[in-house]
């Protein structure tokens, strides 16, 4: 009697089963599957029981054509490299005739014959023999022509007169048919290939002699008729067999000569009282004909239990199809049902899942995580025209596509690009803070068609100003300034559309390479900090900025707007800017005639720059040096201090930002620990959270953590799976997708990886560990 208790976990099961069969995007996906795989199961089988002998005939005779043209390919390209090292050999000037019989020189000629035998796979032994020499040569060294021809290769065929008349009179590449050739009492069936030198010479002076065994070749023709049971045959030319490997199947001559002579293609020849099929191929390279031959009833074997084959294929497949379908489609549904729980984790709240299918919903989080991307868009270009303001072009590829989209960058040569820097004065009782975010909105990307300009507005550290980035044709007949000018007069008119606010303008020198744009942006803060008065809205350019008074202006002095962009790129700690601000400083000085102690009081006041900017960052112990500082005898001492001064600067100025930063780490990396189960976490996703670089993320986050951004959220999920396998009951996929991983094969074969147990097999090694240790 059956157990009544069953009944009901018989009709839950059922019922679970038909609630995956709910939806009618999977009931479409099955029906799909089987008509797809009924259709075409029924018309193949007719098909291939109809032409199942005729296709396979021709499949495997066709799979011969193509394994024998690789194998015409494969020699054809050996004998290549054969002719192509005798061409070598004829213009080494190692293996000259003087060089190859100098007894000073013979050794290099030796170790070259032995390089030349090493670069060739088949090649058994390599001789040079010059005419109506005596000697021949080899990697060996020179040795008599009868010596070597009598001991230590003797041919069975080729006789020693045949030998040296072949050896001086051949003109074009010869081989001749495989022999057997004794070898130190050893006795191996080889070929031999003549190749004169010069090849194509009408007067060659020697010949390059290359011996291969015959199993070089037909080893070659195996390997590629891996699977071919017949004869194989090379013919040369002339209609001789150079090598055969008929498996001790011998043919009469009159039937080879008919081999030899058969036009490429597939073939049915009775051969030796039986019928054959018959494939030959011919060589465009050396005229040779490679032909394979097989017993046609070889062909048909294969195809014998097609017949019952199909038929019983057809069977199971028509009883297991509807099953099979079935579970193909709901597993292929899978994917599709995990998006959709995702998006209704994602999406609203309201939605009602009866009224929408399946694709709606993924649809809708695409266009919401569309949405929130087009939202972070800002704040990415944002870190990309800052990189571009503090470090010039950047190496960032995807930083540098970034900017090419934007059409802010004009081909090489092109473009004038330049930096102005926009700082409010006293703010405006009101709503002056609206009005500062309203212009950076609009200064944010503008484009003035009438003057050709393109202008990014950038967010920076510094409070109360605002970088602008602005790129210009460089083709205008108009003077560079005269163009700066309009640009500056149009963002002006636009600030006073917009805004009361009072505005002060500091602006940088136009280069025409984009990776001086640091160099302009320094120049902007330094006019903007250094304008002559502070009435409101003043422009200050960096290229009109005083000089020495017209009272000292009969003296040479340091240039003033050298001074303030120097003193610029040290307050905002660009080294490189420093480093060239130096140099091209100290070239000026040595290019004056000065006195001494006129040269003197300058190089004071430029170390006097250095040391002002010192004291404004706190660096109270470089006055302890001071002495030293000002013991310098020669210009390229002072330089050489200067430039160690400014790697101090530009390292206290770096060492300030960090200090000033650690916190936003440490508070990077508290969300990293709370949203590490998060599926969508990530470098950028966490760099655009905190308005950062991805590239300064990753590298402060890698000496925060000593690991890289994916190790360290790759391992608080590994340790926080080891700790629900310890303390739940929980099932591993449940677990998996808990800690943000939705692809679960990938993490257990990961997990592997690093754990060595699969996470089922750490749950039982743990729960013994734990059952000995009560």
């Amino acid at each position: 009697m059956a157990n009544p208790a069953l009944k009901p976990s018989l009709l839950n099961r059922f019922r679970l089963s038909w609630n995956h069969f709910k939806s009618r995007l999977l009931l479409k996906y099955a029906f799909s599957y089987i008509l797809i795989f009924l259709i075409p199961l029924t018309g193949v089988t007719i098909f291939v029981y109809e032409n199942a002998v005729k296709g396979l005939r021709v499949e495997i005779e066709q799979s011969n054509v193509n394994q024998l043209n690789q194998v015409k390919n494969t020699i054809d390209t050996r004998m290549n490299e054969l002719q192509e090292i005798a061409g070598r050999i004829a213009y080494d000037k190692h293996l000259t005739p003087y060089m190859v019989r100098d007894p000073y020189y013979s050794l290099e000629a030796i170790q070259a014959l032995a390089n030349y035998k090493a670069s060739s796979s088949i090649t058994e032994d390599l001789l040079l023999y010059f005419h109506n020499d005596s000697n021949i040569y080899s990697y060996r060294g020179s040795a008599d022509l009868h010596v070597t021809f009598d001991t230590l290769y003797q041919f069975e065929r080729w006789t020693p007169e045949e030998l040296r008349r072949d050896l001086n009179e051949t003109r074009q590449p010869m081989v001749r048919p495989a022999e057997n050739v004794t070898v130190n009492s050893r006795v191996e069936p080889m070929l031999v290939m003549l190749v004169p030198v010069k090849p194509n010479d009408p007067y060659p002076y020697g010949t390059v002699i290359y011996l291969m065994k015959e199993s070089n070749l037909t080893g070659v023709m195996d390997s590629i008729l891996s699977d071919f049971s017949g004869s194989s045959y090379i013919f040369g030319p002339t209609g001789e067999v150079l090598t055969a490997n008929s498996h001790n199947v011998n043919l009469p001559q009159d039937e080879l000569e008919k081999l030899s002579g058969l036009e490429p293609g597939i073939h049915n020849l009775e051969l030796d009282g039986e019928q054959h099929s018959v494939v030959s191929v011919q060589s465009e390279e050396n005229g040779w004909t490679y032909v394979t031959t097989m017993p046609s009833f070889q062909f048909f074997s294969r195809v014998a239990h097609v017949q019952t084959l199909i038929l019983i294929v057809f069977c199971i497949t028509a009883i297991t199809g509807i099953a099979a379908a079935l579970l193909l489609a709901k597993r292929q549904y899978h994917p599709i049902r995990d998006l959709m729980e995702f998006a209704k984790m994602k999406g609203s709240c309201n939605d009602t899942p009866k009224l929408r299918n399946e694709w709606e919903w993924i649809r809708q989080t695409l266009h919401d995580y569309s949405a929130r991307i087009d939202l972070q868009e800002p704040f990415v270009r944002n870190q990309c025209m800052l990189l571009l303001l503090k470090h010039g072009k950047p190496d960032d590829p995807e930083i540098e596509q970034m900017i090419f989209s934007t059409g802010f960058r004009y081909p090489q040569g092109q473009g004038l690009y330049f930096s102005a820097i926009l700082s409010w004065d006293e703010p405006v009782p009101g709503k002056s803070w609206q009005e500062r975010h309203l212009l950076q909105e609009i200064l944010s990307n503008v484009c003035l068609p009438g003057l050709g300009a393109q202008i990014f507005g950038v967010e920076f550290s510094v409070k109360d100003q605002f970088a602008l980035i602005i790129s210009l044709p460089g083709d205008a007949n108009m003077p560079i300034q005269n163009q700066m000018e309009q640009v500056i007069e149009a963002i002006q008119a636009v600030i006073r559309e917009h805004s009361q606010l009072s505005l002060s303008i500091g602006v940088g020198m136009a280069y025409m390479d984009l990776a001086l744009l640091n160099q302009s942006f320094i120049e902007a803060a330094a006019a903007l900090e250094h304008r002559m008065n502070r009435r409101s809205g003043q422009v200050t350019y960096f290229e009109q900025l005083a000089e020495l008074s017209p009272a000292a202006a009969e003296s040479f002095w340091i240039p003033r707007k050298s001074m303030l962009k120097l003193e610029q790129s040290l307050k905002q700690g660009n080294e490189s800017v420093a480093i060239q601000m130096i140099a091209d400083t100290i070239d000026t000085i040595q290019d004056e005639p000065l006195q001494v102690h006129l040269l003197r009081c300058i190089c004071f006041d430029l170390l006097n720059a250095f040391l002002r900017t010192a004291s404004e960052l706190g660096m109270d112990g470089v006055f302890a040096n001071i002495p030293e500082l000002t013991s310098f005898e020669t210009l390229e001492e002072l330089e050489n201090r200067l430039l160690s001064l400014a790697g101090d600067i530009c390292a206290q100025v770096e060492r300030n930002t960090e200090t000033s930063e650690s916190s936003l780490m440490d508070d990077i990396l508290a969300y990293v620990d709370e949203q590490f189960a998060d599926y969508t976490l990530s470098l950028e996703h966490v760099a655009l959270k905190f308005a950062i670089s991805t590239s300064y993320l990753s590298r402060s986050f890698k000496e925060k953590t000593g690991s890289n951004f994916s190790q360290y959220v790759w391992q608080r999920r590994v340790d926080e799976v080891i700790r629900l396998l310890e303390n739940t009951t929980a099932p591993l996929k449940e677990i998996i997708e808990q800690v943000g991983y939705l692809d679960t094969p990938n993490f257990i074969r990961k997990f592997k990886k690093e754990i060595g147990l699969t996470p089922g097999q750490y749950r039982k090694e743990y729960a013994l560990k734990e059952a000995a240790a009560k």
